[in-house]
């Protein structure tokens, strides 16, 4: 990879995990609009508790940390490693099954 192309990258994610860190303690706690169209139309009652609701990581916090800023922040540092770690895996499985790209082409061509 060039050294412009990791560099980007790199800055790339340090911005990811500061807003992810830092800014989402100052997400509104208003209500998402499928939640507020549940409300608004009375049936949010009927809502049921998803399979993975006791997950370390359920609604946005860290299960354990008391601190509810370091709870929130850690919970989004996570999930931007753990988003990172995926897709570039993925990115780097497609590349090493792909082959040649089109700029390792010989000129000419």
């Amino acid at each position: 990879m060039k050294t412009g192309n990791r560099r980007f990258l790199l800055v790339f994610l340090l911005i990811a995990l500061a807003v992810a860190g830092v800014l989402s303690h100052y997400a509104s706690g208003d209500p998402d609009g499928l939640t507020k169209v549940a409300e608004d139309k009375g049936f949010a009652a009927q809502e049921k508790e998803h399979a993975l609701a006791d997950s370390p990581l359920s609604d946005y916090a860290v299960e354990g940390v008391e601190n509810e800023r370091l709870s929130g922040g850690l919970a989004g540092v996570i999930g931007v490693g753990l988003t990172a770690l995926a897709g570039g895996g993925l990115f780097w499985a497609v590349r090493r099954r792909g082959g040649r790209t089109p700029a390792d082409a010989p000129a000419g061509r």
